[in-house]
């Protein structure tokens, strides 16, 4: 309940935790049985000589040898199946009532009487004691409500004597230690869930019954024996009952058996929880056998492992050795399940509504509260152990990042969260200085397309970042929608890469359309692109990223221990989703028009615009490469290399290459990569303004606290190739640039930028009309031909603040 409530991390460590509460639970009870009938059959250690039925001989071995003997019947029934332990434990119960009715009627039959108790002292000393059975009276029950009158002074404060057993003063840490394990079997219902024909309304149904009964008989024997028991009579002799019962058997008859119920609960209990941990696969090998059952579904190998742990606790010796132990681990049990049911009222799940008509937010807590300062006052080692334990335990699970299908607290929480946040992130109060870069990167096919995906997540530092993709169709001549079963296989592709990526898929009759769509639509309130990045539109063969990479070739995606939940889709069902990378021949789905529409489309709706070609060439940008940058270079070409006669470092656009490039240089994979600024200047000019300009522009590097090397390039041989009529200046490049001017600018890129890792360059507005469109993307890839990794930026937004 508690995993598939909290999660598999929650759930799996808080089993284990209880399954060790139960196992040790087990090993209490049995050694609680030995001591009761080593109480009654026990021989006299000073003695030699057996008297009447005090036959067995004691002794901490003794001890351990009764108690294996116990467990192993424990065993043979929990074996049997659970059928067998139910029938014996309603038996059981109706020994038990018999035997607490006798008690109850012996308050009234029985006649007053004194008792001479001994012990075993120090040396050879025997310790005796003179105590006495009044019957009901007021004054016998005022002296057990206060102070012992020949209590020391310390004992005064506390009212707790020795332990004659242990020989230890007693504490309210230690009595309620003892006395909680006593009340753990109100979860049998719990453990034993599978059993049950109708747990949703047995397990509620028997747990209340099951408090209510039980807190009923101990209220009712605590004010019998404090009104009819002096204080002496109560404190050193354990077995009291017996003393003062019309027929002694029925009692030592009652505390057997509900010690063997008690023990037989806790085996069976701990088994089912172990054998759901191993059906789980949450702890892998070591927990695999566990899942075998017998014929019948009895997990007997789960019995097995119970057993011989139950075993190992045996060895203490003294009951009251683990008994805090097994109440810490308990305690923390039930915080647990508070916690379960607290997290699932406050995600406000519409799917949890509790019957219990007194639940509330309020008492989960009061109950996590409850359960952690009582874990603290009864042991404050034990209980930081245990959280210790706890931690460790969900930090392996975390680790091994189990998947499964039964649904995450988590994500309801953060879904809750995440909504309240959303609508505070108000875009009226967006300011310049806290701009990040928000992305939408449009993927025609991930095959090609994956070392572009990669660096984009570097790109985006910290920013929201989605992949978007265009699935051309008509809705209206189609049964259903076809996105929907696509974004498993998308979002299996996102785990694969280790990329921090949203995925938004749309239906279309054109890529044009559909990215406007998207532009439109991705994201929520403050948290929508503001950068559309594309790849580069040429006639270039496209790699097969899936074929170089051999995680997509030899794993599987969501693959690991057997039945882990991978949401259905495999490395086969992935590599059969995606088609092929075109060929050379292969018909394009979007023409030169349209692309260059979708760039002019992102400009009029204010987004910024970046192309990247060539990022197939790019390497060790994956989730396992050990890159740092160190042998990288960045290089940033600030001018419209298109338009010679704009000299204006400064605009927006520029400003904007600076800082996508500055953003990159923050990222983990280029952090300590070199960045390089290339100042284009006319030498030949009698206007020696280009002086001013570099000056001006190390002044503004200086106040943006970009730390770069800037180059000074001359470039008269380029644009002494670039001739436009007097006076005409203009944003968009020309038809009429020539093929000379063209090819000098790329043997400029070339020259200075060949041994770049990546390179920033001016993407120029896209022409007016549609019949240019070619023209545009001709002069663009005439330009970055042959460059490597390049990413075209136009931006629109102002990014930067010098007030920092």
């Amino acid at each position: 309940m508690i995993s598939r409530s909290l999660g598999p991390e929650f759930g799996g460590s808080i089993g284990l935790m209880f399954f060790l509460a139960k196992v040790f639970a087990c090993g209490e009870y049995v050694l609680g049985l030995v001591e009761a009938v080593l109480d009654v059959f026990g021989a006299d250690p000073e003695s030699s000589v057996s008297r009447g039925l005090r036959v067995l001989p004691q002794g901490y071995w003794y001890t351990v040898l009764y108690s294996s003997v116990v467990l192993l019947l424990c065993l043979l029934v929990c074996l049997v199946g659970a059928h067998i332990y139910s029938r014996t434990a309603f038996a059981i119960l109706l020994v038990v009532t018999v035997s607490l009715l006798s008690v109850f009627v012996s308050s009234v039959a029985v006649k007053p009487r004194d008792f001479v108790i001994t012990h075993p002292g120090s040396g050879n000393q025997t310790l005796r004691y003179n105590a006495s059975y009044t019957g009901f009276s007021a004054t016998t029950l005022r002296n057990n409500l206060g102070c012992e009158s020949g209590l020391s002074t310390v004992k005064k404060k506390t009212g707790y004597s020795l332990d004659y057993s242990t020989n230890s003063v007693m504490s309210f840490a230690t009595v309620f230690a003892v006395m909680f394990t006593s009340c753990t079997g109100i979860m049998a219902g719990a453990n034993m869930s599978g059993e049950l024909k109708t747990p949703s309304i047995s397990i509620p149904k028997g747990t209340i019954i099951a408090v209510f009964y039980t807190f009923t008989v101990y209220v009712l024997l605590f004010i019998l024996v404090s009104a009819t028991c002096d204080r002496t009579l109560l404190i050193q002799d354990y077995g009291f009952l017996q003393r003062i019962n019309i027929w002694s058997p029925l009692v030592t008859v009652g505390i057997y058996c509900a010690s063997l119920s008690a023990a037989m609960c806790a085996m069976i209990g701990a088994s089912r929880i172990l054998h759901a941990l191993a059906l789980d696969h949450l702890f892998g090998l070591p927990l695999a056998p566990a899942t075998v059952t017998s014929s019948s579904g009895n997990p007997w190998v789960a019995v097995l492992y119970t057993w011989g742990l139950a075993q190992c606790v045996v060895f203490a010796g003294h009951l009251n050795a683990v008994a805090s132990l097994v109440t810490v681990f308990y305690l923390l049990a039930y915080a647990a399940v508070d916690l379960a049911c607290l997290a699932l009222e406050w995600a406000s799940a519409p799917n949890f509504r509790p019957t219990f008509q007194l639940f509330s937010w309020h008492t989960c807590l009061l109950g996590i509260l409850s359960c952690l300062v009582m874990m603290f006052v009864i042991n404050p080692v034990y209980s930081s152990g245990s959280i210790v334990l706890l931690l460790l335990l969900l930090l392996f699970l975390h680790y091994r990042s189990p998947t499964s299908s039964w649904g995450y607290i988590s994500q309801a929480l953060i879904f809750h969260q995440v909504r309240k946040y959303l609508l505070m992130l108000d875009v009226r109060k967006d300011h310049v200085k806290f701009w990040r870069p928000q992305v939408l990167l449009m993927v025609s096919n991930p095959r090609s397309s994956c070392q572009l995906i990669l660096f984009v997540n570097q790109l985006k530092k910290g920013g929201l970042y989605v992949l978007g993709h265009v699935q051309l169709g008509d809705l209206d001549s189609l049964p259903s929608d076809p996105v929907q079963t696509q974004y498993n296989f998308w979002l299996s592709l996102v785990d694969k890469l280790g990329v921090k990526a949203f995925v938004d898929l749309t239906l279309s009759p054109s890529v044009r359309q559909g990215t406007q769509h998207l532009l439109r639509i991705t994201g929520l309130g403050g948290m929508k692109p503001n950068t559309l990045i594309l790849g580069f539109y040429d006639s270039c063969t496209p790699d097969d990223f899936f074929l170089q990479d051999s995680a997509f070739c030899h794993s599987s995606v969501g693959e690991g221990s057997e039945g882990e939940y991978n949401f259905g889709v495999d490395l086969p069902s992935l590599q059969a989703h995606f088609p092929p990378v075109r060929h050379v021949e292969s018909p394009r789905w979007l023409s030169p028009d349209e692309y260059v529409g979708i760039i002019s489309d992102a400009i009029k709706m204010k987004k910024n615009v970046c192309l990247g070609r060539y990022f197939f060439q790019l390497q060790g940008e994956g989730k396992d490469s050990k890159v740092d940058g160190s042998e990288r270079t960045i290089d940033v070409w600030p001018l419209n290399l298109l338009q010679p006669g704009n000299q204006d470092y400064q605009d927006v656009c520029s400003l904007f290459l600076l800082q996508m490039a500055c953003v990159l240089n923050m990222s983990s994979k280029w952090r300590h990569a070199r960045m390089r600024i290339f100042l284009n200047v006319e030498t030949g000019s009698s206007d020696q303004g280009w002086v001013v300009n570099e000056e001006s522009f190390r002044e503004l590097l200086k106040k943006l606290r970009i730390r770069a090397s800037i180059k000074i390039v001359p470039w008269d041989s380029v644009v002494q190739h670039y001739a436009l009529p007097e006076g005409e200046r203009s944003e968009e490049p020309t038809p009429g640039l020539s093929d000379d001017f063209l090819s000098a600018v790329n043997r400029m890129l070339t020259e200075h930028s060949s041994q770049a890792a990546v390179r920033f360059l001016y993407l120029p507005r896209p022409p007016a009309g549609r019949n240019q469109s070619q023209h545009y993307l001709t002069q663009l890839e005439a330009v970055t031909r042959g460059l490597g990794p390049t990413l075209l930026i136009h931006g629109v937004t102002p990014v930067t603040y010098t007030d920092l």
